[in-house]
């Protein structure tokens, strides 16, 4: 996995993760979902992680796929064309492979093996990924995770904005006993911060947990916790809820989570791969159609008569294409 790592003696020189007072409490477990596969784009593999998860447990995040893990053949990799937004945020992290951005705002990019791409639709812009013509022709291992985090209505229509977070860039923390590495994305663990600037608070970090080691991680109470698994087995909560890859856990309030990977993993997944996510519920109305997140369905006709109308950018000269053999 190539996604930024550490090794034993490096571990033991990162950060602890701040130990538990005697007043902080688990979060328990509320529900434990499966993600059903399903195709995005031009046809590439992924797990809708958040589906038949409730809204309201979810707030402040709208939608989320795992896409992957896949090693591809040659000609196969794919991924989207041109395409709009408004709305919302989108984060795109390349855990293996290669994924090319570019967007009607100047932004742009490769996101590869630990990298972060971090888009503020705001408005209303145009963009594309799409694996680079290399990987195409060659093939070659692709996974990683998009998120969708809602914007608050007064956030709306915020100009767009364009964030590349190279996987260096990620804070790292290990656990008490060596055993659990974290790499903070964005917002804060037990006041070790992540590079990624959001308009919504939230905090995103991608642990590996060794086979029977445990993670217990401060959390903030203000925000929701979500635990989904990348890969490998393991449990989650006080009451060690068995959890494994394709599945998230929504947990209730307090002021900790705890994680554990099994003993015994699969030999191609060494390890418990899981993403901690969560953030402070905007608690407002979500009208989403396709690719606009809006607050009303007023600002959802809006936002289909502006991107007919060419108010969102235009494609701009010599604009990355899906490369195909």
């Amino acid at each position: 996995m190539p996604a930024i790592t550490a090794d034993a003696a490096t571990l033991l020189t990162l950060p602890r993760v701040p130990l538990p007072s005697a007043a902080d409490t688990e979060r328990p477990v509320r529900s434990i979902t499966t993600g059903p596969r399903g195709y995005e784009g031009e046809g590439f593999p992924v797990v809708r992680a958040f589906a038949g998860a409730r809204a309201a447990d979810l707030d402040p995040f709208v939608h989320m796929d795992q896409m992957g893990e896949i090693e591809y053949q040659p000609g196969e990799p794919r991924g989207t064309d041109w395409h709009p937004h408004r709305g919302f945020e989108t984060v795109t992290y390349m855990i293996d492979g290669r994924f090319a951005h570019q967007d009607s705002h100047g932004g742009g990019g490769l996101i590869a093996d630990g990298a972060t791409q971090w888009m503020t639709a705001g408005s209303g812009i145009l963009h594309i990924e799409t694996p680079p013509a290399e990987l195409v022709e060659s093939g070659g291992l692709f996974h990683g995770i998009q998120l969708w985090v809602n914007l608050p209505k007064k956030d709306k229509f915020a100009s767009p904005r364009y964030q590349s977070i190279e996987g260096a860039e990620a804070a790292l923390l290990a656990s008490a006993d060596g055993g659990a590495l974290v790499r903070i994305i964005a917002g804060d663990i037990g006041g070790h911060h992540g590079p990624g600037s959001t308009h919504t608070p939230i905090t995103l970090a991608h642990t590996t947990i060794e086979p029977a080691a445990e993670l217990n991680i401060p959390w903030n109470r203000e925000f929701n916790a979500l635990v989904y698994v990348l890969s490998g087995r393991g449990a989650v909560g006080p009451v060690q809820h068995p959890i494994q890859q394709g599945q998230l856990a929504v947990l209730g309030p307090g002021d900790r989570i705890t994680v554990s990977a099994d003993a015994g993993q699969d030999s191609n997944r060494p390890a418990l791969e899981v993403l901690l996510l969560g953030g402070k519920p905007i608690r407002e109305p979500v009208f989403q159609y396709g690719p606009f997140v809006m607050s009303s369905k007023s600002e959802l006709v809006e936002a289909l008569e502006d991107f007919n109308a060419g108010k969102f950018g235009t494609v701009p000269p010599n604009a990355l294409m899906p490369h195909r053999v």
